[in-house]
């Protein structure tokens, strides 16, 4: 069952009220110190006390969240197939740790680098989470080429972070950079393959729409196929 908690609000203007009553006595010169103190701190609680009757505290519910309740708002949604929840689940730490070192890498190519290739791997991984089957396609995608990425990409932050110009600190972060060019490349192939099979329907279904247009008299000359191809 929901657990409920009453919140108070409490209004300020009694107080507000008061504090204005307690300048106005400081406007009001009086030659007893004693009496001038007095006088201020009566009013000014008499102000309070019928400020409150007033303007009386706002009481509602709100719902208390037990310790199964927000374990279940932490943990992550389940689609029901436990291979795309993992898939979902390596998906989400991949581009946390690209963000991660995005913000620590300073270099401008390597950072818009580092964009390009958090863009297309998050559509890789929800391209394969909305069609399971094509998951052993990216096998070697997800097994070699992320997290190999991302070890480069960990070795050039840690190696920028030193602070120092050394040869084999400056011929590794450049070999980085090299082939981060490749791999934005790569990874946009790798998503360009998942649509292999649907280029591939399209394909067939236009040449076989063309053909009958072409018998039917509809169309003169093929746009695109013909049979003899």
């Amino acid at each position: 069952m929901e657990k409920k908690k009453k919140v108070v609000k409490r209004s300020v203007l009694p107080l507000y009220l008061a504090a204005a009553v307690w300048l106005l006595n400081l406007l009001v010169p009086s030659a007893n110190m004693g009496w001038f103190l007095l006088r201020g701190v009566v009013i000014s609680a008499l102000v309070l006390f019928a400020g409150k009757r007033i303007w009386k505290n706002q009481v509602t519910e709100a719902s208390e969240a037990g310790p199964e309740q927000q374990a279940e708002e932490q943990a992550p949604k389940s689609t029901g197939n436990p291979k795309v929840d993992q898939l979902m689940q390596e998906r989400d730490r991949a581009i946390s740790e690209m963000r991660r070192l995005n913000q620590n890498i300073l270099d401008p190519t390597i950072s818009r680098q580092i964009d390009e290739v958090e863009e297309v791997t998050e559509k890789i991984f929800d391209h394969v989470a909305a069609h399971p089957e094509k998951l052993p396609q990216i096998r070697k995608f997800l097994n070699y080429y992320l997290p190999t990425t991302l070890k480069l990409l960990n070795a050039y932050d840690r190696m920028g972070a030193q602070g120092v110009s050394g040869e084999n600190i400056d011929s590794a972060m450049k070999k980085v950079e090299e082939m981060m060019e490749h791999i934005v490349v790569a990874f946009r192939r790798q998503l360009d393959e998942l649509f292999g099979a649907e280029a591939m329907d399209i394909k067939s279904d236009i040449q076989v729409l063309e053909n009958m247009m072409i018998r039917e008299g509809l169309l003169d000359t093929p746009l695109y196929y013909s049979d003899e191809e």
